[in-house]
């Protein structure tokens, strides 16, 4: 029996079906699922990490389509995004790219204080009021207190439009973090009524949905240099699809980055979506 170390020390057996899951979400075939499945069972050993089996089907992906050796792990591009303002935009666009309109970082009044609102999101008579949670250790958990905070900031947001201290009909509350929410944090936000876009939850959650709308971070692209991320970041430049669809050459006066290394990164990132 092979045992998988996870990344809080505990240990699993391994499971070939959560590697054909990965390798469909990732676009395989089911017969190049299966025959992945395959060759990275026959790699794995006693103690294997669980990012190293995702190494190794990266290795294998790229055999099928190019660009898997060029990006890291999903989970670990985004912690690799500052929560402010990096991960805010990112859900903004995220949104976006749902049929919202959004406005990000205002201050509104409640009934009770003033409340600084990461992004107010709009759809037709939607009005979603959104708090946005980022860790930089993807494994971490959103606890209970998150969710009691938001429905508490909820609550004294819709009194204060009753009062007219505010002209916004909130109808609903939204949190958006980039880890795993806890078993008492969920039962409360389904109990509360408060919706959440965290990872893997709902049905796949965020993973799912960046993955099926291809609204990969740049943080992805593997070995992209810190200074040229960073300079890509305070620019608002935060997706593949952004950098694939930008002009290079007004890119490169604005962010100060050689014309060259523009086109390269668009050429990876061209490869990975």
């Amino acid at each position: 029996m092979v045992y998988v170390k996870k990344f809080d020390g505990s240990r699993q057996k391994f499971d070939k079906n959560k590697v054909r899951g990965t390798c469909i979400r990732l676009g395989a075939s089911e017969n190049q699922a299966d025959e992945i499945v395959k060759r990275v069972a026959k790699s794995v050993y006693n103690g294997i990490t669980t990012k190293q089996i995702l190494d190794l089907v990266f290795m294998e992906m790229e055999k099928y389509k190019s660009g898997f050796a060029k990006r890291v792990d999903l989970r670990q591009s985004i912690s690799m995004l500052e929560p402010k303002p990096d991960f805010e935009l990112f859900s903004s666009l995220i949104l976006q790219n749902l049929g919202y309109k959004t406005r990000e970082n205002l201050i509104i009044s409640g009934k009770c204080v003033d409340h600084e609102i990461d992004i107010v999101a709009s759809k037709g008579n939607e009005m979603v009021y959104v708090e946005v949670k980022h860790h930089q250790n993807p494994h971490a958990y959103t606890g209970l207190d998150i969710f009691l905070q938001a429905n508490s900031t909820f609550q004294n947001l819709k009194e204060g439009f009753v009062l007219k201290k505010n002209k916004i009909n909130f109808r609903d509350a939204l949190i958006i973090c980039n880890i795993k929410i806890s078993d008492h944090a969920k039962k409360y936000a389904e109990c509360a009524g408060i919706k959440y876009l965290c990872w893997n939850y709902p049905e796949g959650g965020l993973e799912r949905l960046i993955e099926m709308k291809k609204l990969y971070p740049i943080t992805i692209i593997k070995d992209l240099d810190e200074n040229i991320r960073k300079k890509l970041l305070e620019n608002g430049i935060l997706l593949l699809k952004q950098i694939v669809e930008c002009n290079s050459n007004k890119v490169a006066k604005k962010t100060k980055i050689h014309l060259n290394t523009i086109e390269e990164i668009k050429q990876t990132a061209m490869k990975i979506l």
